[in-house]
């Protein structure tokens, strides 16, 4: 069994009732036959199975927002989970997407579910992990963007912090200063300001609890960050 699937027998907490475990069913039965799934009702604590099961649900959604799931875009998500958890993980994890990608997913409702129960921390990363798979193929369609964005605002997440993370992966002139959530005209101290806060926003260690594997993914975010500061600190020649 790879990681996935060690993930979800590990437990998969509130995920596995609701809308999501609605959504489930089926493709844990056929992917984990001989595995003890854990879930207890009412617990809250967001636990790595509960957050792989959120993203992989809400991955389903994106693909599916154009009417169409192409070969390209099933290669593409195993791509991700590949080169992020390894090749075991992401057979598992395109296993059960195939059978998510053949229902209907209320959207609306299992990110209702989802904003209940994972913290703010985890829900940030959660889209970052969605630009990064719709990203996979160079660009972020249209119909993509704005599923996502949908998403994001069902989540709960700032419209501030949607245009920062959106902004990592769809590149503007003032990408630098979207991602830091300040306007080109600030003050270097506020510019430093807004660095301190964003790095603290997007250290990994906001998402120690889900586990190293899905810590490590989450540097993405704080590079960025970074980046975008040097980038700024380069054309203001701030020392």
């Amino acid at each position: 069994m790879g990681k996935f699937g060690k993930w979800i027998a590990g437990g998969l907490g509130w995920a596995f009732f609701g809308p999501l475990g609605g959504l489930l069913g089926f493709a844990l039965g056929s992917l984990f036959d001989n595995v003890s799934v854990q879930a207890v009702a009412g617990d809250r604590r967001t636990t790595t199975g509960a957050f792989a099961m959120s993203l992989l649900v809400l991955v389903a959604a994106v693909m599916r927002a154009d009417g169409r799931v192409l070969r390209s875009e099933l290669d593409y998500v195993k791509k991700f989970f590949r080169q992020n958890f390894g090749l075991e993980t992401a057979n598992e994890a395109i296993m059960m997407l195939r059978d998510l990608l053949k229902q209907q997913i209320p959207v609306q409702d299992v990110c209702t579910q989802i904003k209940h129960n994972l913290d703010y921390s985890s829900r940030l990363q959660l889209l970052h992990f969605l630009f990064g798979i719709a990203n996979a193929d160079g660009q972020v369609h249209a119909s993509e963007l704005r599923i996502i964005e949908m998403i994001a605002g069902y989540i709960g997440i700032s419209v501030k912090d949607i245009d920062s993370i959106k902004h990592m992966f769809i590149k503007r002139a003032d990408s630098a200063y979207k991602i830091l959530e300040i306007d080109r005209n600030v003050p270097d101290e506020e510019v430093k300001k807004a660095y301190r806060r964003m790095a603290n926003k997007y250290h990994p260690d906001k998402v120690s609890h889900l586990g190293e594997d899905f810590q490590k993914a989450a540097n993405e975010k704080f590079q960025k960050v970074n980046e975008a500061y040097e980038k700024i600190k380069k054309e203001r020649k701030i020392a």
